[in-house]
Formats: C-alpha cells, structure tokens, sequence
C-alpha cells in the first residue's frame, strides 16, 4: 500500500477521512438537537470511498457526488461551514438556504455538479459532461457515484450504454454498502459481483475493497489514467458496508447484528491509521495535530452557521429560473475549425467487418458461461 503513497498524500487523506466522519457526527448532534432542517444520510463506514476516489481526480475534472459523498466534497475544497449551513438551511448556505440537504455544487471553479434525487440519473447526466468535455478539447474525466439499489434502475444501463458506445471519459464508482434501504444486495442482484454488470457493455471494470482508501486511491487512479486517454468508461465497484440506518429515522434492525459486528472490525479510519502507524507517518503527536486542527476548524465553522440568519422571506421568489442572469460559456481547448467542414467531414458509410453473423460459431452456441 505505502508504494502507492507518498508521506504527504498519506497524512491528507487521513486528515479528510477523520474531517469527513467527525462533521457527520456534528450533524447528527445537530439533527437531534433540532437545528438541522431535513435529513442526515451518513456515511460511516463508507468514507474511503468517497474520499479516495475524489483524491484520484485532476482539478480539472468533474464529480457529480450523492447524498452519502460528503467527503468528496470537501477534497474538491467545499469548508464543514458549506455543508453545515446547508442542512440548518441558512442564508450563508450555497443554495442560501433553499435546499437543507447536500444538493449543491460548483460548476466554475470546484466542478461540482448537484446530486440528483432520482438515484442513476447523474450517470446519464455525466456521460454527456464527459462527452463534452472532449468535444470542447479538455482532455478531462467525469465521475459519479451510484449505491447498489441504484444500480437497478433504467437510468443506471441506460447512462453506461450511452457511455461505453461514446468511449466517453467517465468513472463510475458503485458503492456496494449491501443495503438498498432494507433490502440486501442478494435479494435484488442474481450476481455477486456488481462490477460484473459492466460486461455487458464491453467496459473496463475493477471490483475494490471499499474500507481500504489506498486501494480506492490507486483503481480509481488507473480508472481515470484509462478514460483520460480515449480508452472508454469503467465501473468499479467498492465493497463496504453502510454502517447506520437509509437516515436518522431509520434505527436498521433489518440488518444482523453479526454483520455489523463483522464490519466494524473494517472500519477504514481505523485500518488506515494502524496503516500510518505501521509505516511510521502516523506517531502519536502527529494524528494529534491532525485532530487539533479538524477540531478547531469545526468549532469555527459551526459558530459562524449558527451565527448565520435564516434567509429572508422575499428571497423564495429568486433564483427559481434564469433569465440572463449568468452566461454559460463554453471553455474551447481546441481550434473550434476541427468540428466544421471541410476538416469534420467524413464519408457517409459504415464499414462492418462480420456483417452482424455468427463469425463461424455454430448455431445455439453460448456466449459465454452458462448459470445453473
């Protein structure tokens, strides 16, 4: 694991991982104290995820997080204040209090784009940012993630489709937290592996321990090295476990409580500092400091929320639609001629190499392993 690291990285992504859990623990004291408008939807147990494979990305790229991928947020630069202030719906919040959840982004200089409630549709969504992205020149990769439920919606096969017929330059992360609400992964997938989904569409497709932010960190770097250079999309997906209940109303006591037992013994923040102790970057005094600082910035950014006021009445009515209020420019990285004749031109024919047959396979042959 250390080769895949340098000191630095190590030391940040563990700074992340421990921001990550301890603002959501904020949250929850938040919630119960009835200073959080909406819901909480953790993400304990799963923050490798989130946070290994935002690190693997160029600040060039694009990510399109869901409701559990805080952590992702905050290594593409948003402060505990952002996310804070958006669940207590106050004025100084990114949707100025519109919103009390984490649907927000940033789409000019963070490369955020807002979850979308109806879980698969980002997947669709960034296929066409990747895809554009390259039409324009800029050589960049889009990235989204999808929960094992999610990943059985028409949305789902209809973006990777999309995807993997346009070689589009995009990673999609399919976190396997084994619960789509209450129901377990084998109760609504006849397979084991979910990543096997993308045989379907010819892509690459990498299954990884999701409790282990460096082997997050290196699939996702070699995911995104193998979409940047034309290579096609790939699905990964992260093994882990989803340690709460769907939200804070939901106490989970559909889960078995040896299987909660068994993932806890995998906690990621844990195995990663044993990681950092083992290798000696991680002494005492150094977690200390990392811990000081996640604690000060904390207590800073939840005094300037609650110091924050709600938004005001009158702003309900603004911001509803656009109507020239930001112009939306295209970022050209390339010579704009190479899209218009006569440099885009091409003959109107399609070369097929087999005609569509059987290519010698006898009739009635199976294309792969039959289940029984």
């Amino acid at each position: 694991m250390s080769a895949l690291l340098t000191r630095d990285e190590a030391l940040e992504l563990y700074y992340y991982l421990r921001l990550n859990r301890s603002l959501e623990e904020l949250l929850v004291r938040l919630f119960r104290q009835n200073k959080v408008f909406g819901g909480i939807y953790g993400s304990l147990g799963q923050e490798a995820i989130s946070v290994g494979a935002a690190y693997a990305l160029g600040p060039g790229d694009w990510i399109a997080p869901m409701v559990r991928n805080i952590g992702a947020l905050l290594v593409r630069g948003f402060k505990p204040r952002d996310i804070l202030t958006q669940h207590m719906a106050r004025l100084a919040a990114p949707t100025q209090g519109k919103d009390s959840g984490s649907h927000f982004g940033d789409l000019h200089v963070r490369h955020v784009v807002s979850p979308i409630s109806m879980l698969g549709d980002l997947i669709p969504v960034m296929t066409g940012v990747a895809m554009g992205g390259r039409y324009l020149g800029q050589k960049i990769v889009a990235m989204t993630w999808i929960g094992d439920g999610g990943s059985s919606t028409g949305a789902f096969h209809e973006g990777l489709n999309l995807a993997a017929a346009q070689k589009a330059p995009f990673v999609l992360i399919l976190e396997n937290n084994q619960w789509a609400y209450s129901t377990p992964v084998t109760r609504q997938v006849p397979v084991r592996d979910l990543a096997e989904r993308a045989r379907a569409y010819g892509i690459a497709h990498h299954v990884v321990d999701g409790n282990d932010v460096a082997a997050v960190l290196g699939v996702v770097r070699e995911a995104v090295a193998h979409a940047r250079e034309g290579c096609g999309p790939v699905l990964i997906e992260a093994k882990t476990m989803r340690m709460l209940g769907h939200a804070q109303h939901d106490a989970a006591e559909y889960v078995p409580p040896e299987m909660l037992a068994y993932w806890k013994t995998r906690d990621p923040i844990a195995r990663f500092e044993a990681f950092l102790k083992e290798n000696h970057w991680g002494d005492p005094q150094t977690l200390q400091t990392i811990h000081a600082r996640i604690e000060g910035e904390l207590a800073e950014d939840l005094a300037f929320a609650e110091s924050s006021p709600l938004p005001p009445p009158e702003l309900a009515e603004q911001g509803v639609y656009c109507e020239g209020c930001h112009a939306v420019e295209p970022q050209w990285r390339r010579d704009k001629n190479e899209l218009l004749p006569p440099q885009s031109a091409a003959k109107a024919a399609w070369a097929v190499d087999d005609f569509g047959d059987l290519a010698g396979k006898p009739a009635g042959t199976p294309s792969g392993p039959v289940r029984r």
